[in-house]
């Protein structure tokens, strides 16, 4: 063989070793920095899990809910608490990387956030955070009807007077929440009470049925009534339950009241109404009877109509703030039935009295015919709602 060819295969023997060593160290374990390229991603995803909560700070603003975030993981739970054991509940979302609270946070209160977390290598950790809020300078309170576990007629609304003026009357409404047995249609209503306070009344469409079982939760705690409101510190629930069906039909000319118990009149009785042709008038539409007073004192000068009357007044039902009742009037005997003499209540015999007063609970309805009269029932002036359409009532709603 010649020199010339002896050195070609020498130098093809040296490339292919060159090439089995390069693919030979680029197999092994070790020896190349590329070789830590697969251990990488599963420490990044075996790092620390971030936690965010807003919101964050001492005495930050109330009245948003509280948010969770997790960065570099999920979230397993979340346990959100305020200094009274009181617990904000949520829902971890879908992907694991948010939670929001149900309820807002409320005024004047220390949260301590509790997150559990872990990695995409599996890495369990808890979280610990806190943050509280600025108490409120104004609080806002509610007076409600009917009372819990009452008993109440058919036309009984549901009933919240506000101390102070409610701007944010959507967000309000909002946090009221009413549950019937029976699924009964209603809607919320907004008007002025007749003490000039805000006031938002729940009627139903029409009259309830009776045994229907109602719960109201107005879980206004932490919402913000708006300006000069102030804030609601606290939540309200009621429940109570639907009685006999009892209509009181109220006839002015004929000057009659007639008691009718599911659909069967239980008694008529002769009455007198108020005085014709001026401020002694009686009001005519439905009237709610809000309550059941007894011997009271009535004096002419807390209605309006001077020096009138001042007397002790027995079973005495009282049908509108303005100053309408049903009662005993006995000084009026010789008008029953055939003439309206009062000073704008029902008027009848003591034995009348007694055993309606017996018969009747409030909720019942009052339906007050007459041509001569004061005109309509306000809806604030009592419980007068009835006296409105289902439309109108249903437009006095923030949320349509």
């Amino acid at each position: 063989m010649s020199r010339t060819r002896a050195r070609a295969h020498t130098r093809v023997r040296a490339t292919t070793l060159a090439v089995l060593l390069a693919a030979l160290a680029a197999c092994s374990p070790s020896g190349s920095p590329d070789s830590h390229d697969g251990e990488a991603p599963q420490a990044a995803a075996d790092g620390p899990v971030k936690v965010a909560v807003t919101p964050e700070g001492d005495r930050v603003p109330a009245g948003e809910p509280v948010r969770v975030t997790a960065t570099g993981g999920t979230l397993t739970s979340v346990r959100v608490t305020d200094d009274e054991g009181h617990r904000l509940t949520g829902k971890v979302a879908a992907d694991g990387r948010s939670w929001v609270s149900d309820r807002k946070a409320v005024p004047g209160a220390a949260y301590t956030v509790t997150a559990a977390t872990r990695t995409a290598a599996g890495t369990a950790k808890s979280t610990e955070a806190a943050f509280s809020t600025a108490p409120a300078e104004k609080v806002n309170k509610v007076d409600w009807r009917p009372g819990a576990k009452a008993t109440v007629g058919v036309a009984q609304p549901i009933s919240l007077v506000f101390d102070h003026p409610v701007k944010n009357r959507a967000e309000v409404e909002k946090q009221l929440r009413i549950t019937t047995s029976n699924n009964t249609e209603g809607s919320w209503g907004w008007i002025r009470d007749w003490s000039g306070r805000d006031r938002v009344d729940w009627r139903p469409r029409t009259y309830w049925k009776p045994g229907t079982e109602v719960t109201l939760k107005a879980e206004l705690n932490g919402t913000d009534s708006g300006a000069d409101g102030g804030w609601f510190a606290r939540d309200y629930t009621t429940t109570f339950t639907i009685g006999a069906r009892q209509i009181v039909q109220v006839d002015l000319d004929r000057h009659r009241l007639t008691l009718v118990r599911d659909g069967e009149t239980v008694r008529r009785i002769p009455v007198s109404g108020g005085t014709p042709g001026g401020d002694k008038r009686s009001w005519r539409g439905t009237a709610v009877l809000m309550a059941k007073e007894g011997t009271i004192n009535m004096n002419s000068e807390t209605v309006g109509l001077g020096d009138a009357y001042d007397k002790m007044v027995d079973y005495s039902m009282r049908l509108t703030w303005s100053g309408m009742y049903a009662h005993a009037a006995p000084w009026n005997a010789r008008y029953f039935g055939n003439s309206n003499q009062s000073s704008g209540c029902i008027g009848m015999s003591d034995a009348n009295a007694a055993w309606f007063y017996g018969q009747v609970r409030p909720g019942d309805p009052f339906e007050i015919t007459g041509k001569d009269t004061k005109g309509v029932v306000d809806p604030g002036n009592g419980f007068g709602a009835w006296n409105l359409s289902w439309a109108q009532w249903q437009q006095k709603s923030a949320l349509r």
